[in-house]
């Protein structure tokens, strides 16, 4: 198979450093790519077990790996450009164990505090596989990373390095995982080392994405349904709102522990156990059954005095914190329901007709996502501009995506309306300060792009 441009350019590029010295680079070195994701229907809704439809971008992170005999973790991250300045970090391998057993998730956390954390990404992909896979490294790595997937825009870039992390690591550990194994195991690096309480979404579509073809994934907890060829006439693009997004914060952290709180009192109303998904229940059964026993907002204190605590591993209820539970426990109802009608309004879409019903679907979809809490003035202004210019200019719909609070919105209109995405791009600009990043394109994930082996 012909190389990627982008993976030539990288191979190219570590050739030319030091980081693998001209002595060891007739070692194997191991290679793998993965892209960023935008989030075009589900969003949040994903740890509710919603079905989710994601679009693989052309951005992709790119991970080196080579193993060697030292007992030391080194791991480079390259700026964007060559002059750009690297981000550099290491450690022993004895840092993961402790009494010769591997230390546990909450204790690595700690190793990778403050400027260190980015770095949970990558050599956090070594505890996963100590702990789910039982692997025992005996040697150390040398580590090289490029990416071109914007930081902090809500596309995932978290997810694109974690997923090019594990393929990589695997395969020169000589470790047989099928893509979604690898997504599974990259999505628990980001919870309990990184600390992020993601769903399963980010890195599936990492791991499992085809080109020009939208994801459906239902999160039970990730059932892969195929693939959705978007309409030669539609294109998806992503604005970047300025606002820096993180799965870390604590809005998403709130609303997800929210959903599972509802979760949990909508067990004991339903009188059955509490390890169902939200998205398995109807809009009207959720109007006519649940609704009612929900509070707007409810102090954890409450909750845990009542129901003890809730069943997500990656959350837990915090007795001085209030909590907007009945929006955060609608939302994945609502939003599975639109996800579904909007896959099958996009497989059977014949024109402008369809195009404005998907529309509305994303912007109902937006307003749900502030409901929560979930908002934010810089994305709501892009949305409103979307709207704005209309079916007249070609665009269809816009919404918020992934955690929320900032990050990218996700634009679907007519392919031919790439010039009105630019216009509302310089309006943005114009009234915010800041220019946003306009995302397009479209590649497979590290399933289809395999690894590449350099050296013998």
């Amino acid at each position: 198979m012909k190389r990627p441009f982008d993976t030539t350019r990288f191979v190219r590029r570590f050739r030319k450093l030091d980081f693998f010295s001209p002595a060891t680079i007739p070692a194997k070195t191991f290679v793998s790519r993965a892209p960023g994701r935008i989030d075009l229907m589900g969003g949040i809704a994903d740890y509710s077990g919603s079905l989710v439809l994601q679009w693989p971008i052309a951005a992709t992170t790119h991970v080196a790996i080579q193993l060697h005999d030292s007992p030391v973790i080194q791991i480079c991250s390259l700026g964007p450009k060559p002059k750009d300045p690297s981000r550099w970090f290491e450690m022993t391998l004895a840092d993961f164990y402790w009494n010769e057993k591997p230390v546990d998730y909450a204790a690595a956390r700690a190793l990778f505090h403050g400027e260190r954390h980015w770095a949970a990404y990558v050599a956090g992909a070594f505890l996963v596989l100590m702990h789910e896979r039982g692997v025992r490294f005996q040697q150390g790595a040398k580590i090289l990373i490029s990416s071109e997937v914007p930081e902090g825009k809500g596309v995932s870039s978290s997810a694109a390095l974690e997923v090019a992390t594990m393929t990589a690591l695997a395969a020169a550990c000589d470790l047989n995982l099928t893509p979604v194994e690898i997504a599974f195991l990259s999505q628990k690096v980001e919870n309990f080392i990184a600390g992020a309480p993601c769903g399963v979404m980010d890195q599936m579509t990492a791991a499992c994405g085809e080109q020009d073809r939208l994801l459906a994934l239902l999160c039970q907890p990730g059932e892969l349904q195929g693939a959705i060829s978007l309409p030669e006439e539609l294109a998806i693009w992503g604005l970047d709102s300025g606002i820096r997004h993180s799965v870390a914060g604590t809005d998403y952290a709130l609303v997800r522990t929210a959903a599972f709180m509802g979760l949990r009192i909508i067990a004991g109303v339903a009188g059955t156990g509490a390890h169902d998904y939200l998205a398995n229940i109807t809009p009207d059964e959720f109007d006519d059954r649940f609704a009612s026993h929900l509070l707007q907002h409810m102090s954890g204190a409450d909750f845990l005095q009542r129901y003890e605590g809730i069943v997500d591993s990656a959350t837990s209820v915090d007795p001085d914190q209030t909590y907007p539970v009945f929006a955060a426990t609608r939302h994945p109802v609502y939003e599975n329901a639109r996800v579904r009608e909007f896959a099958e309004t996009l497989q059977n879409y014949k024109g402008p007709r369809e195009g404005e019903l998907l529309g509305d679907l994303m912007y109902e979809s937006h307003e749900s996502y502030s409901a929560c809490g979930l908002g934010s003035s810089a994305t709501d202004e892009l949305v409103r501009l979307v709207r704005e210019a209309g079916l007249e200019r070609g665009l269809y719909g816009a919404k918020i995506t992934g955690g929320g609070s900032g990050g990218t919105v996700a634009v679907l209109g007519e392919r031919s309306a790439a010039e009105t995405i630019e216009a509302i791009a310089k309006r943005y600009a114009q009234r915010s300060g800041h220019q946003p990043l306009i995302i397009t394109g479209s590649c497979a994930g590290a399933g289809q792009f395999g690894v590449i082996k350099i050296g013998t």
